[in-house]
Order: C-alpha cells, then structure tokens, then sequence
C-alpha cells in the first residue's frame, strides 16, 4: 500500500510536470507567431516609409505634385494640411531652382527608424531623415554640386485598402521660413549668380579649415554616415529647449578655430552664456567684442552679391521682424563660388546660404569673423 501511494504520488508529479511544459510551448509558439507578425507589420511599415520618402523625392525632380497626393490620407485635416504643406515646399523649390539658374538632379533619403509604436492598421513612426540634395547651375551641367540636410520626423500612418497613408505629419521644416520668392528679381540675380566663376578658397587659414572640420562632423542628421548622424556629445542639445544653432556656432568657433572662452562666451558643466547660446547674443558678442565684424546687412536682394565675400569660418545671422532668427556658419562654395552653410536646427551641412530662407521679411547678416 506504501509503494503504491509512492509511485502515484510520482505519477502526478510527472503529468504536472508535462502540462507544464505543453502550456510553456503552446505559450512560446503563440508568442512567437504574434511577434514574428509584428516584425513583419514593421518591416512593411518601415519599406512603405522608404518608398514615401522616394516619391516625394521624385515629385521634386519631376516638379509633379500628382505624384504626392496618393500619399496623403485627405479624409483627416492633419492629412489635408501635410499634403498642402509638402505642396508648398516643392513650388518654393522650384521657384528657388529658376532664381538660383540651378536644377537639382537627384535626391538621396537616408531613413533611420527609432520606434514603430500601433498595432493592426494605426501607427507612429518616429525617424530620423538624411537627404542628400545633388544640383548644377544650367550654364555649367558638367559640375556638380551636393548638400545634406536632415530632418527627426513624427508620423502617423494608416492602412487603407493595402496602402499605408499619412495622417499627420512633425517635422522641423528647413523651408519652413520660405513663403515666397515672388518679390525677387529672379531673372537679374540669376544672370548674375550664373555670370560668376569657381573660387579659390585654399588658401584660407588653419584655423578656419579646422572650424569647417568640426562642423562637417557634427552636423548631426546631415553629416555623413560615417559619424553616425550625431552632435558632439560633450554637449548639451539645446534643440528642444528652442534652438541648437548659436551653440553650435560657439562649438565649432571654439572647437575647431581656436577663440578662448571668456566670462561673456562660456560653456561649461553648468550650462552656458547668453553669447553662447543665444542666437541674438551671439552675434551682438562677436562684433562687439572685435572678433567680428559686418560685410554686409540686409534683405536678400541688397546683400547676395556681398555674399561672395564670405568664407569658410564666417557666419550669417537671420533676422526676423527685429529679433536674429537663427546662426549658420559658411562651410565651402559651390561651382559658382556661391556659399555654403552648415548649421542646427534643422540640421544642414553645406547648404546654400539662402536656401530656405526666402521670406521678404528676412534680413541677413553676412559677418566676418577676425581669426
């Protein structure tokens, strides 16, 4: 009778034990179908952005705004609005192209997704966007010319009837400025800007080939691949905060050219100075402070042939309605000798000066910087 109730105790050992295991392996099959399903919701979700992101691309090239509509869900008022928004960009573009005597040739997207977060046919992606912008002035095809801009985005997608759409779109435009170049003389400055040869910067000083060094590799979501798309992290990013731009401005002054910090232009564990950081204070510091000084000051039309002046390791500042807007610092020409400028929010590296910066009520600081 003992050794009976011994091995039936054991026998109910043994089947606890075997539906323990069945319920183990029915959960882990179960849980490894729902997930290998959701990568491949991902996987189609992260392609479908892809090809979004090459059509609006292409309708660029091809100046076809057709081509964009199908992407948009306009049943949604966010919807309507980032599909009139991106109509926007690609007229300004355009219009930018025939004042400039330039046409862009190709347009390369760079897509690096940091969350898919949804489920079944709603989600938002939030991704970084490299884009690589190729043009040559239309006297001169045989020349061309690359800029990077990037861009963190905020997207809200839907599946309709097989096709991922976008409901709502978040992103810091770098065109977001540009309403207009109706004002413009477009067919005198473009003679000129087309009239004008390559320039010889190769003589500049060690300390501004340095200043372009650092800038080139910290340009964050426009620099190259290469350095990971990244701001130099013994800083803080101040992007959320209103603006990166004058730190940036600072960094690559104090970084790669060689200026010393002071008590008025100083960054430290603490934080930093309103020269520093402030786009207004920046600007007032360097000329008040003799480290700089004004080449020209005004609107587009009165200060783009003083622009030629520029070079690398000098800075613009953007002025709206009184107040400095916003800093770049020049970083090359282009075929033409045009400047280039690279900057924070929105991340640009060699961008043309004026590009995306187009609104008649803009005025430009083009300012020298002593090294």
């Amino acid at each position: 009778m003992k050794f009976y109730m011994i091995n039936k105790h054991k026998s109910m050992v043994v089947r606890i034990v075997i539906l323990i295991i069945v319920s183990l392996l029915i959960y882990i099959s179960h849980t490894t179908q729902v997930l290998g399903s959701n990568i491949d919701s991902k996987e189609e979700i992260a392609s479908s952005i892809e090809k979004i992101f090459q059509n609006r691309n292409k309708a660029i090239l091809d100046k076809n705004l057709q081509m964009i509509e199908p992407i948009y869900d306009k049943s949604t008022k966010y919807g309507v609005w980032a599909y009139e928004h991106e109509k926007k960009k690609i007229n300004y573009i355009e219009s930018w192209e025939e004042k400039q005597g330039v046409k862009f040739t190709d347009i390369l997207s760079k897509i690096l997704i940091k969350s898919i977060k949804g489920k079944e046919d709603k989600y938002t992606v939030s991704l970084l966007c490299s884009m690589e912008y190729k043009y040559i002035y239309e006297n001169e095809p045989q020349l061309v010319n690359t800029s990077r801009i990037g861009m963190h985005h905020l997207l809200n997608i839907v599946n309709k009837d097989g096709v991922w759409l976008i409901t709502k779109e978040w992103y810091e435009d770098p065109f977001a400025d540009s309403l207009n170049l109706d004002s413009l003389k477009a067919d005198s400055i473009r003679q000129y800007i087309s009239s004008q040869t390559s320039r010889d910067i190769s003589n500049i000083s060690e300390r501004r080939i340095k200043a372009v060094e650092y800038a080139d590799q910290y340009s964050g979501a426009a620099n190259d691949e290469v350095y990971g798309f990244k701001y130099n992290k013994k800083y803080r990013d101040y992007n959320p905060m209103g603006g990166d731009c004058a730190n940036f401005a600072s960094q690559i002054l104090f970084e790669g050219g060689g200026f010393r910090k002071n008590s008025a232009w100083n960054y430290d564990n603490i934080g930093a100075t309103r020269a520093w950081l402030n786009a207004d204070g920046f600007k007032a510091y360097m000329l008040h402070s003799g480290r700089a000084s004004v080449i020209a000051y005004g609107n587009y039309e009165k200060v783009y042939k003083d622009s030629y002046k520029l070079l690398p390791g000098d800075f613009i500042a953007y002025e709206k309605k009184g107040d400095i807007k916003h800093i770049s610092v020049v970083t090359g020409v282009d075929s033409k000798g045009y400047p280039l400028i690279s900057c924070h929010n929105t991340d640009r590296n060699r961008v043309p000066w004026d590009l995306g910066w187009s609104n008649k009520n803009i005025k430009f600081w083009l300012i020298h910087v002593n090294y």
